[in-house]
This record gives structure tokens, C-alpha cells and sequence, in this order.
């Protein structure tokens, strides 16, 4: 395997009311009355003008506290073990995730978003507005979670994903 490095350097930071993976939503869906706030780095401020016209935005971040990854999980969602690439387990080869968040408001280098489902103090990579039109294929299938999915909205977090080692 060729090894190139590629590094990210966070933007900004997502607080949130979760300190701790006990009792948090497993998706933004299940986390849909709850509040945080996105606060950029004033050196990336200027890259928020006109985000405001945005109901919805997507936010990009590290899964700074999750340690390593396994190639098979079992999900949240399920009770069978599944290819890590199939599901949205936090430990993963590039501990990225993603959230689409409704933007309440904007105002200097905070945003104030609902509907989030990270860590309090997790690092910001990235934002780009939601648009229908480009991130809402047609989907026609969701694989094994096709009998779980509905789940997501009152699932909350176990320690499943943390490294005991």
C-alpha cells in the first residue's frame, strides 16, 4: 500500500452539548432539536459571507477522539458485522465525518446550527452549503439499511467505537 500523507488543517470548532458518547444521537436525525455552534477561526471568517442565504449546510470534521479502525463493525444500527465502508462508524482508515445541519444563524465567526450529532469540541475540516439539487440523488437502494435506517432518529451512542486497548 502506498503511503502519502495528506494533512488538514482544522478550521475552525463544533460545541455541542455531548461531552461524552453516553446517551448522544447517532445521526443528525436523531439529534433534530439539538443546538450548537460552529465557531470558525477568525483567519477563515471571511469564507462564511453568504452562507446566511443557506438553510442547511454541510459540515466536515475529525473524529479527533476515535483511535485506530477495524475493516469490519458492527454498526450501531445492527447486530451483524458489517464492512466499515458500508456503514458511519466513526473509526474508520481517515476518521472523517459528515453532518448536514440546518443553519439557524450567522454571526461573525459563529454559526448557529440544530440537528447536530458530534462531540462538544470536535475539530472543523470543512463547510459547504446543501443544495438539493446536487447532494439529493434519486437513491434507489441503501443496502442493509434498508431494514434499519428508521432507526437512526432514537438510537443514541455506546461505547462500541472506542479503543479499550
Amino acid at each position: 500500500m502506498t503511503q502519502n500523507c495528506i494533512y488538514f488543517q482544522p478550521i475552525g470548532i463544533i460545541h455541542t452539548p455531548f461531552d461524552t458518547l453516553d446517551n448522544m444521537p447517532i445521526q443528525p436525525t436523531g439529534a433534530k432539536a439539538v443546538q450548537g455552534t460552529v465557531v470558525v477561526d477568525d483567519d477563515f471568517v471571511p469564507g462564511l459571507t453568504d452562507l446566511e442565504g443557506f438553510s442547511h449546510i454541510i459540515l466536515f470534521y475529525h473524529f479527533n477522539r476515535s483511535a485506530g479502525f477495524k475493516l469490519r463493525v458492527k454498526p450501531f444500527m445492527d447486530t451483524v458485522e458489517r464492512g466499515v465502508f458500508a456503514t458511519r462508524a466513526p473509526r474508520r482508515p481517515n476518521a472523517l465525518g459528515i453532518s448536514v445541519v440546518a443553519l439557524e444563524k450567522s454571526e461573525g465567526a459563529a454559526l448557529t446550527v440544530r440537528g447536530i450529532d458530534v462531540l462538544n469540541n470536535t475539530p472543523l475540516l470543512d463547510i459547504k452549503p446543501y443544495v438539493p439539487a446536487f447532494d439529493s440523488p434519486a437513491v434507489t437502494a441503501i443496502g442493509w439499511l434498508s431494514k434499519h435506517a428508521g432507526k437512526a432518529e432514537s438510537l443514541k451512542s455506546d461505547r462500541r467505537f472506542v479503543d479499550e486497548t
